[in-house]
C-alpha cells in the first residue's frame, strides 16, 4: 500500500510571490489562482479524497522575503498550516536590475531564517521549500545568475538545516529547457506558462514523495 504522510483534515499553505499568486481572487480566501498551487491542490484532492485536505494560497505578486516577514503572522501563523510550501526569491533578484533595489544574499538569508524560525517556534509544521529560478529567455536574464545563484544556494542550505523537503526548481527547469525552449516554460523567464506551472506541480508531488 502506498505510504502517505498526510493526516485527516490537514491544511497545506502555499506562500510566495506572483508565481504562487497567479491571479488568485484576493476577495476570496479559498481562491487558489490559476497556477501550480491550484494544480497541486487539485491533484492531491483527487488522489487523497479520504484525507479531507484543505489548501490555502497566500502568494502576493511582487513580494520579496522582507514582504513575507511583514505579513507572516496574518498570512501564515494565524492560518495554522500543517504543511507550509514556500517559493520566494526571484523578486529579491529582479529588483536589483529593474529598480536598482538589491537584496543582498546576507539579507535574504536573514529574512528567510526569520520566517522559518517564527513558524517553527509557534506551529508544528512540515516545510517544503522551492528554489527560486530564472530561465534564459534573453541574454539579459543570464546576467541575473550573479545575484540569483547565491540565493538558490541559501535555499538549499536552509532546507537541509531546517529538515525541509527541497523542490529543486532551478535545476528542474534547466533540464526541461533541453527538451523545449525557455519560452515554452516561462515566456519572460520568470512567470511560468501553463506547462511551466504543471511542471512545478509535478515536481512538488515527486519530491514530496507523492508522485
Amino acid at each position: 500500500m502506498e505510504k502517505v504522510f498526510f493526516k485527516e483534515n490537514e491544511t497545506i499553505l502555499f506562500q510566495g510571490d506572483s508565481i504562487t499568486d497567479c491571479s488568485r481572487n484576493k476577495e476570496n480566501g479559498s481562491s487558489l489562482g490559476g497556477g501550480y498551487a491550484m494544480f497541486t491542490s487539485a491533484w492531491l484532492m483527487a488522489k487523497y479524497p479520504q484525507y479531507n485536505l484543505k489548501f490555502i494560497n497566500r502568494g502576493i505578486s511582487g513580494h520579496r522575503t522582507k514582504d513575507l516577514v511583514d505579513r507572516w503572522d496574518k498570512d501564515c501563523i494565524d492560518l495554522k498550516p500543517d504543511w507550509l510550501s514556500i517559493l520566494i526569491g526571484i523578486n529579491d533578484t529582479w529588483r536589483r536590475y529593474s529598480e536598482n533595489d538589491p537584496t543582498s544574499a546576507e539579507q535574504f538569508e536573514k529574512e528567510y531564517r526569520i520566517l522559518l524560525d517564527n513558524v517553527l517556534a509557534k506551529l508544528s509544521v512540515k516545510l517544503i521549500m522551492c528554489e527560486p529560478f530564472v530561465l534564459h529567455c534573453t541574454d539579459d536574464l543570464k546576467l541575473w545568475r550573479e545575484d540569483l545563484n547565491p540565493k538558490i544556494k541559501i535555499v538549499r542550505k536552509l532546507a537541509k538545516e531546517y529538515n525541509a523537503i527541497l523542490i529543486p526548481l532551478d535545476k528542474i527547469f534547466q533540464k526541461a529547457c533541453k527538451l523545449q525552449s525557455p519560452n515554452y516554460w516561462a515566456g519572460d523567464g520568470v512567470h511560468p506558462t501553463l506547462a511551466g506551472h504543471a511542471l512545478i506541480a509535478q515536481s512538488w508531488m515527486k519530491y514530496s514523495g507523492l508522485k
